[in-house]
């Protein structure tokens, strides 16, 4: 049984809160008395894609637990590259990455597209995505920012991962994938993609109101009171995955 911490959408840099509430999920994750097995952070890790942003995620993001975190549309590739990974290499291509543990291979995929909202995994990323897969010797997490299907919620639908064919072509002729994590929603959630369960993050430094709550708009969808939140996801040995959802603990948060 391995069990993964998955976390998005902190926003560095949007609220003079934003950085504690991360700094207060990270705290509480290596206040664990167990080790995980990955922490997966799918995306918006800066919320304008600045220098000081990813050089407090560098410092917020460090952990006892191994550390993956991808783009979202928030993020600027070049600075991400450089400040938060440490990259020198020039090019503004995806940032796909993969971590490598010993119960799990995690894949995460970069589905930003520059200076626009929406989602897409462009054919490198497919490309990288499928070699990973073909080369995998143990279960593979599919991670990325955009959900691929619908939530349910007008303003994260609209911006949502488009041209979603080729992913879930390849999906199917690679069945060691558990579940499809992902963020974007700032919002716990669970449904399919591909046959396989789509697990959406809470949001760190916000949470959506979905319409039925009056979440009808960006200007009335997102609520900064409500505290950041956790998910983790358990790959038991029948390859079933459980989530268990976790607001992070008043004091933890204080």
């Amino acid at each position: 049984m391995i069990v993964i911490a998955h976390l998005s959408d902190i926003h560095l840099g949007a609220t003079p809160q934003s950085a504690g509430r991360a700094d207060a999920v990270m705290r509480y994750l290596d206040a664990l008395p167990h080790d995980l097995d990955a922490v997966l952070v799918t995306g918006d890790i800066a919320d304008h894609g600045l220098d000081e942003e990813y050089e407090a995620a560098r410092k917020l993001l460090g952990s006892r637990h191994p550390v993956l975190a991808g783009p979202g549309n928030h993020d600027a590739r070049e600075p991400f590259r450089r400040v938060l990974l440490g990259e020198d290499r020039p090019g503004g291509g995806p940032i796909n990455q993969v971590l490598r543990t010993g119960g799990a291979i995690y894949a995460m995929c970069d589905s930003s597209i520059p200076g626009e909202d929406a989602g897409h995994l462009d054919d490198e990323t497919i490309a990288w995505l499928d070699g990973v897969l073909g080369g995998a010797d143990r279960p593979v997490f599919v991670a990325f920012h955009h959900p691929p299907a619908l939530l349910h919620s007008p303003p994260v639908d609209g911006i949502r991962l488009h041209a979603s064919g080729p992913l879930e072509e390849l999906l199917g002729r690679h069945p060691g994938v558990p579940a499809v994590l992902v963020g974007h929603a700032h919002t716990p959630a669970a449904t399919t993609f591909a046959g396989r369960p789509l697990l959406v993050a809470p949001g760190v430094v916000s949470t959506l109101r979905l319409p039925w709550e009056g979440g009808t708009s960006f200007e009335n969808c997102l609520d900064y009171d409500l505290p950041p939140a956790v998910a983790f996801h358990v790959l038991d040995d029948e390859g079933r995955v459980t989530t268990h959802y976790r607001v992070v603990p008043h004091e933890v948060g204080s």
